[in-house]
């Protein structure tokens, strides 16, 4: 079993895998939350080998808090794709990230990598967090147009990974970053993505950032989770079965062998597609189970 949860601050993703791994992706702390989130960061691991920290780019969104995150967890393993962005206007987070990114602490990630223990094993007591990098292919052009933007100062949402994370016996859940649709267009004859059954709608399920259909056909996911974007700029994907986190809150979702058990922090948000397990309130309010 483990838990992947989604917090209602922004962007902001952690898994407890059920092998010695825990893995946060991306993180949007305020000063108001950060200390009950990083708190809450420190309880989940505690006892876990391995912690890695996955930056799919530095938008303000998904950095914001990430010199605090260091300070109090000291991230060893710093996961982003290989880059140069810089901004015209920097922040104490966005230093971080230079540093990080630019530090042995790095690993770059891209199409097809392998590491321990990301997604392979030894004989040791680690085992592997199951993460699978599916893009960027480095040698894309559109991808080194993305690149060279956010070394300009651009907005660097195009250099967003592909994440992937599959249960051995259970969910694959995956990750797109910000990309923005144009960008999507323009590469999904270089993506072959597989079937999904949690999907984490990129630009946060902004209408910019809406999945081209041919790749959602690919995809075919059971869920998916639109983000906590305005709701004027929300795109809500009609035809598929959606989890709003502007309405469910907090996100939890407990992996198991052929089910996944959702829970939300809202004590009012319903949907109608998820089977009755019955389960206990133990990661929130329970809203039903995914059969996979």
């Amino acid at each position: 079993m483990s838990i992947v949860k989604s917090l209602s601050v922004g962007d902001t993703f952690y898994i407890k895998h059920g092998s010695d791994n825990f893995t946060i992706i991306d993180c949007c702390m305020s000063e108001d939350d950060r200390e009950d989130i990083v708190a809450d960061l420190k309880r989940q691991s505690s006892g876990k080998g391995i912690l890695r920290f996955i930056s799919t780019h530095p938008d303000d969104d998904h950095i914001q808090g990430l010199e605090y995150l260091d300070d109090e967890l000291t991230i060893l393993n710093f996961y982003c794709v290989k880059n140069e962005a810089t901004k015209e206007d920097s922040t104490d987070d966005f230093d971080r990230y230079c540093d990080l990114r630019d530090s042995a602490k790095a690993f770059y990630v891209f199409s097809g990598c392998k590491r321990k223990w990301m997604n392979q094993s030894d004989e040791g007591e680690h085992g592997s967090s199951r993460i699978t990098i599916l893009w960027p292919e480095t040698a894309n052009e559109q991808y080194k147009a993305a690149l060279k933007d956010a070394k300009d100062g651009k907005s660097p949402n195009n250099i967003s990974p592909i994440i992937k994370y599959k249960l051995k016996d259970g969910a694959t859940i995956l990750w797109m970053g910000d990309l923005e649709t144009d960008f999507m267009e323009n590469i999904e004859d270089a993506l072959s993505l597989p079937a999904v059954d949690i999907l984490f709608a990129p630009h946060h399920g902004r209408d910019s950032g809406k999945i081209p259909q041919s790749l959602l056909d690919q995809m075919s996911p059971k869920i998916i989770v639109i983000g906590e974007a305005s709701a004027e700029h929300l795109n809500y994907y009609a035809g598929y079965n959606t989890i709003t986190q502007n309405s469910a809150g907090e996100i939890t979702f407990e992996c198991g062998d052929t089910v996944v058990h959702i829970y939300v922090s809202s004590d009012s948000y319903e949907v109608e597609f998820l089977e009755d397990h019955s389960c206990d309130d133990t990661y929130g309010r329970y809203i039903g189970t995914l059969e996979l």
